[in-house]
């Protein structure tokens, strides 16, 4: 009986994605005759060669199409070199794309020229003591990066409040950030959304604006490769790196790991329903519902593919660097995560023994933070006092 159910629901998910296969090449075709029809300027899509960059994701090419495969469509394809022999007007103008959101978060890229991301800062004020200031007390400064298809509301709305100024002399700074293409930050559509887009934009907007010369990192999923991005290139700034539920994939071969990761977050299945959802644009739930709709498809779709999938390739270096310069690196992790697998940081710990991991029983890849918000804290203040 059990083989007869697993047979059919086989039957039922090939029948599902195939169907989904031919919607796919169907609106690559209808997305350039679009593009074509009202910005006279379409965006090459990945169906055909794959670009010579090792910022971008071999998965954004070769995610398997029956119907690509078989040459179907295929008059729809342009590739990049098609694209820039086109001589259209709008080559120097700055637009937004006819399918993307028109809200004032969508399109405030368009309107300056010095774009920064939406950070938000909780510090708390010098304590005086009955003989005047208390001028020894050091300032820490914290940056924390939501995961995919969040915001900066993950942190403000849950951890923040039980956020207090620690004991030791010490004066802590918070920096809540919107990922580029997430919350209120910016979202260019000429952007590709590589972990160097988002690392230089935590530069400008954070390290750099704030003048920070050392600093905390802590970081949620798909944040985690990014934190580690950001730590690797300024290892003499961080002080200690926390990641929360990391997608570590990494593999000897690149395009493996890549593969790896996509199979596991985005694998073709209908059942469980939320990895239904994941196979079809990898999401993850939480408490601020609103946060799924504050993006662009482009930026979402790229962040996956470069920084989720494409970005698991980079992590054992990145790890290296920040052992090798000797940053206090601890993850945690839920044993009931069933978005990232508990496997990802135990294989991490594995590789990197020098690394410290809380596995939290019976907690998952969201409420290991939400429903146990003041443990979480009092987590996170141990690892600063002891880094």
């Amino acid at each position: 009986m059990e083989k007869k159910v697993k047979a059919l629901l086989d039957t039922i998910t090939f029948l599902v994605f195939l169907f989904f296969d031919f919607v796919d090449v169907v609106l690559c075709v209808a997305y350039e005759l679009l593009d074509e029809l009202f910005e006279a300027k379409p965006i090459p899509c990945y169906c055909g060669k794959k670009l010579e960059t090792k910022e971008l994701s071999e998965t954004l090419f070769w995610r398997k199409n029956v119907f690509r495969e078989m040459g179907f469509l295929s008059f729809g394809r342009k590739t990049c070199e098609a694209v820039k022999k086109r001589d259209d007007g709008n080559r120097g103008e700055v637009v937004n794309r006819w399918s993307d959101c028109g809200c004032d978060s969508c399109v405030s890229w368009m309107k300056k020229s010095n774009q920064k991301l939406h950070v938000v800062v909780k510090e708390f004020p010098q304590v005086n003591s009955e003989d005047g200031p208390r001028e020894e007390a050091t300032t820490e400064n914290v940056i924390f990066l939501h995961g995919f298809l969040s915001s900066s509301s993950y942190w403000t709305r849950s951890v923040f409040k039980y956020l207090s100024e620690p004991l030791n002399h010490q004066i802590y700074r918070y920096f809540a950030v919107d990922l580029l293409g997430f919350g209120k930050s910016p979202k260019p559509n000429d952007c590709l959304y590589t972990l160097n887009d988002h690392v230089e934009m935590i530069h400008k907007s954070v390290i750099s604006a704030y003048e920070l010369s050392s600093f905390h990192l802590v970081a949620h999923s798909m944040g985690c490769n990014i934190a580690l991005a950001l730590a690797a290139k300024y290892p003499k700034f961080v002080k200690s790196v926390t990641l929360v539920a990391p997608p570590y994939f990494s593999d000897s071969n690149d395009e493996t790991s890549s593969s790896m990761a996509l199979n596991t977050v985005a694998r073709k299945t209908l059942w469980p329903p939320l990895a239904f959802g994941k196979s079809v644009m990898t999401w993850e739930l939480n408490f601020m519902v609103v946060d799924l709709t504050r993006h662009t498809h482009h930026s979402a779709w790229h962040s996956m593919h470069n920084v989720i999938c494409g970005g698991s390739k980079f992590m054992d270096d990145y790890v290296g660097i920040l052992i090798n310069a000797k940053v206090k690196v601890w993850v945690i992790h839920g044993d009931q995560d069933l978005t990232v697998p508990l496997d990802c940081s135990n294989n991490l710990k594995m590789k990197f023994p020098q690394l410290k991991l809380i596995i939290v029983q019976n907690f998952d890849h969201g409420t290991v933070i939400f429903h146990r918000k003041r443990d979480f804290v009092k987590s996170l203040q141990h690892i600063w006092a002891t880094s």
